[in-house]
């Protein structure tokens, strides 16, 4: 193998991890005539397969102690790349179990920084322990010192690793991207809807969202369809939030939904929401999110909060609100879905805005070429 991709993620998954992976390890095995590459596996996923010129290892030990299942992780890494030490050329990460694997074996490293788990964890985990904190932060700054080139999804990430001390030179902006889809509305869902595309983490602002929509109760005939990258037993505090607020009649819920049928689900909703929350995951570090991206390319209207990586994706041509705050989320709703052709337009303006995934993976071969 000349190359190989290393991701602590699930892949294949419903999860937009999953589809950045996809376009970037594609990418890197079209650079290099194909590859390794190594991912999470578990549910029914095979250990390994080969497609054409590829082979897929996954890592599928079921451990519960997150740091204990990334050391596991790594030392798997190292076996798995030890055969092909003597012909690679370079190898792709996305994450410090990965990078500190694969560093000082004189093929040259791209790190993609798409967060940090530093500032991530406590958010996750929220019983971390600081020292284990400060000690993944020393970590990080090891791997991300040592790569060869940092790629990053946002300008905010960027600047976030220059406040780190890393070498400006290193760090290479290639921006998240989504193909226009014009898929038909599914078949169940609901006449009018407004729509979340995500995860459940608390940074992603679910809790808001409810609320939010507690507000729209005049308007009875509008439901809330929630796609979820996870599956229905990590929605349970949400699902008492919204029976409490009086909305669960009101809110369709799909979990883990193939990536391709989420399409149909943005693209028939007259909003999509995005309400991040203002915490250091989102703010000092930055986040690029694909759902956003991909709102954008099914031209649907989205309203986001006013967060520096949301308006760098946005700019003017979705509605901005302060996060954490119900009644403005409510309130910028209710204006879209008042003026129809007005939140049509600006649709339509930010899917001229969006980066097709072929100009992303452009640009990433061009950092390749670079080390």
């Amino acid at each position: 193998m000349r190359a190989a991709y290393f991701a602590f993620d699930r892949f294949p998954s419903s999860k937009g991890s999953a589809v950045h992976i996809g376009q970037m390890a594609a990418e890197l095995f079209s650079v290099y005539g194909g590859g390794l590459l190594g991912v999470l596996g578990g549910g029914g996923l095979p250990r390994y397969q080969r497609e054409g010129d590829i082979e897929i290892a996954r890592f599928d030990e079921q451990i519960p102690n997150l740091i204990d299942r990334a050391e596991a992780y790594s030392a798997w890494v190292a076996a798995h790349l030890r055969p092909h030490l003597g012909t690679l050329e370079l190898v792709h990460v996305r994450d410090p179990w990965s990078a500190l694997p694969v560093l000082g074996h004189g093929h040259k490293v791209v790190y993609e920084v798409n967060g940090l788990p530093s500032i991530e964890l406590p958010h996750t985990w929220p019983h971390a322990a600081p020292t284990s904190l400060a000690k993944l932060r020393d970590l990080e700054q090891h791997c991300l010192e040592a790569a060869d080139a940092l790629v990053v999804p946002s300008a905010v990430i960027a600047d976030a690793l220059r406040k780190r001390g890393i070498n400006p030179e290193k760090i290479h902006l290639v921006p998240n991207g989504a193909d226009p889809v014009t898929p038909e509305k599914p078949e169940d869902a609901p006449e009018r809807y407004v729509i979340y595309v995500g995860a459940l983490q608390r940074w992603q602002g679910v809790d808001v969202l409810l609320r939010a929509f507690a507000r729209l109760a005049d308007l009875t005939g509008l439901s809330l369809v929630i796609c979820s990258s996870v599956p229905e037993r990590r929605a349970k505090p949400y699902l008492r939030l919204a029976e409490r607020l009086g909305v669960d009649g009101r809110l369709v819920w799909r979990f883990t939904l193939p990536h391709e049928e989420v399409a149909g689900w943005l693209a028939g909703a007259e909003v999509s929401v995005a309400p991040l929350t203002a915490c250091p995951r989102n703010l000092d570090q930055g986040c690029a999110p694909l759902k956003i991206l991909e709102s954008m390319a099914a031209g649907t209207p989205v309203v986001a909060s006013a967060l520096p990586a949301v308006r760098e994706i946005l700019g003017e041509d979705g509605r901005l609100v302060a996060p954490d705050r119900p009644a403005e989320l409510a309130r910028a709703i209710r204006i879209l879905l008042e003026y129809p052709q007005a939140a049509r337009e600006m649709a339509e303006r930010a899917r001229k805005r969006v980066p097709a995934w072929s100009q992303s993976r452009a640009r990433l071969a061009q950092v390749y070429r670079r080390v």
